[in-house]
């Protein structure tokens, strides 16, 4: 079924937006505490295993 009128002027208008917030989210990037946990975490895993 093809939509056709205001109803496909609202899909368009959604899909737009859509693709406007996804690209912002892409970007915003990793956050610097994120970046610094993950090392973090890496750190200890690499501790670990050493250890064994």
């Amino acid at each position: 079924m093809t939509r056709t009128g205001p109803s496909r002027k609202r899909e368009s208008v959604i899909d737009e937006n859509l693709r406007r917030v996804y690209d912002e989210a892409l970007e915003e990037g990793v956050p610097d505490r994120f970046t610094d946990l993950l090392k973090a975490l890496k750190e200890q895993d690499q501790a670990k295993g050493t250890q064994k």
